[in-house]
Parts: structure tokens; C-alpha cells; sequence
């Protein structure tokens, strides 16, 4: 009877801690900093928003860029971009950048 608890007991915790064991970078969640193009050269891109955060990406062979715009080589300053990156890049990569439309200005 010991044995057979004791079994069940192993097995419960390898089932626990197995999620744990597994998960990945490639698991971590996506996360998005949208805002106005404030430089970008080669592989690098930095991000303004209104709050006056100022973030750097950098590109990736697996970059893709949608939206308005269909290359990293076709975004320009001044452009409204949304960037998905993960938390665990450092330093941080544009998985996806959106290139938004431009904002229409009030009297427009």
C-alpha cells in the first residue's frame, strides 16, 4: 500500500511541476507599444507615445510588418506604428509592427 501511495505521490508532483518544466520563451505573451516613429535606421526603431515614453525595437529575420506600410524599409519617422514584443526579449524585438494610418488632424 505504501509503495502504490508513494507512486501516486511522484506522479502528482511530476504532473504539477511538468508545465513549469516545459514552458518556454516561445510561451511568453505578446505584448504591444503603439505610438509615433520617432527614429529608424537599419535594424533599430525608436517608438514615442503620448505619455513621452520613448522605446527601442529591433528587427529580426521573423519580423513582419503589416498595415499601411508592407516593409521595415517602407516605415518612415513620423509614422504611427504598433509593435508586439515579448518581456523576455532584451533587447527588445519587434515580433510585429502595424503601420497604422496617419491621425487625421481635428479641422480635417
Amino acid at each position: 500500500m505504501r509503495k502504490a501511495s508513494g507512486r501516486i505521490a511522484v506522479q502528482v508532483l511530476i504532473a504539477l511541476a511538468l508545465p513549469l518544466i516545459l514552458s518556454s520563451d516561445a510561451s511568453a505573451e505578446f505584448r504591444e507599444f503603439s505610438g509615433k516613429v520617432t527614429e529608424i535606421s537599419g535594424n533599430k526603431m525608436v517608438i514615442g507615445n503620448r505619455r513621452g515614453d520613448r522605446v527601442s525595437f529591433r528587427r529580426s529575420d521573423a519580423t513582419t510588418v503589416t498595415g499601411v506600410k508592407k516593409s521595415w524599409q517602407a516605415i518612415e519617422k513620423g509614422d504611427w506604428v504598433s509593435v508586439s514584443w515579448k518581456m523576455v526579449d532584451n533587447p527588445r524585438v519587434a515580433h510585429k509592427v502595424v503601420v497604422m494610418p496617419p491621425k487625421k488632424k481635428p479641422h480635417e
